[in-house]
């Protein structure tokens, strides 16, 4: 990431606190200040296989916090949310409680997870808005390129493919072209119908395949 900022281009660290230990992150956080750098995203992150122990923070809003009473107002800090609920969790209720606890610990927006129903993310910025989470709520973006591979992480972390999408994709087999194809025509029309609803912005999830987002860029003229 420092080499990144290096060669003149802005970068968001992401910073995970699971099995981490306080002062680890202390001394990341401290490092990224000294290096002048403004902005983090402050994830819970995935338990290391093999690992029993979380750690010294066991979620996402207690790392906000800790950054927060160690840096002050230095850092602009984003955070996870998921419009169609964190497999984790137990019921929907329990997810925004969750969202709203890391905003009250001083998160400055959010992120969320990908999808492919934007009724689902306007759903979840309602329900946010409702409960007094007024920080801008950025939509994830996820290209389509490999059907094989999106449908394991979307089994993997409850993003849901909605059944048309999934049938269309799984008819296309091992044709990539068709499915990269169907992918930017979807993908591009889910932009569009977000920012046309008031998204304020994109964040996508790149998969460090930049082609398939510059080209739904070009399409939707950004």
């Amino acid at each position: 990431m420092l080499e990144i900022r290096r060669d003149g281009h802005a970068a968001a660290p992401h910073i995970s606190c699971i099995a981490s230990s306080r002062e680890d992150l202390r001394q990341v956080i401290h490092e990224y200040k000294d290096k002048d750098i403004r902005h983090i995203v402050a994830l819970r992150g995935d338990m290391p296989s093999g690992l029993a122990a979380s750690g010294d923070f066991r979620y996402a809003s207690e790392l906000v916090k800790f950054i927060r009473d160690e840096t002050g107002d230095w850092f602009h800090i984003e955070v996870a949310c998921y419009p169609e609920y964190h497999p984790q969790a137990r019921k929907p209720q329990q997810d925004m409680t969750a969202f709203k606890a890391k905003v009250e610990a001083g998160a400055n927006a959010a992120i969320t997870q990908y999808f492919y129903n934007p009724d689902a993310y306007f759903n979840f910025v309602d329900q946010a808005r409702a409960l007094g989470i007024d920080v801008p709520i950025v939509p994830g973006i996820m290209p389509i390129n490999n059907f094989s591979q999106l449908a394991r992480f979307s089994d993997a972390c409850g993003a849901e493919i909605p059944r048309w999408m999934r049938l269309k994709l799984e008819a296309y087999g091992d044709d990539t072209a068709s499915i990269k194809a169907f992918g930017l025509d979807v993908v591009t029309d889910l932009c569009d119908r977000l920012l046309q609803g008031g998204a304020p912005g994109l964040h996508f999830y790149t998969m460090n395949m930049a082609g398939p987002t510059s080209t739904i860029w070009q399409r939707l003229g950004l």
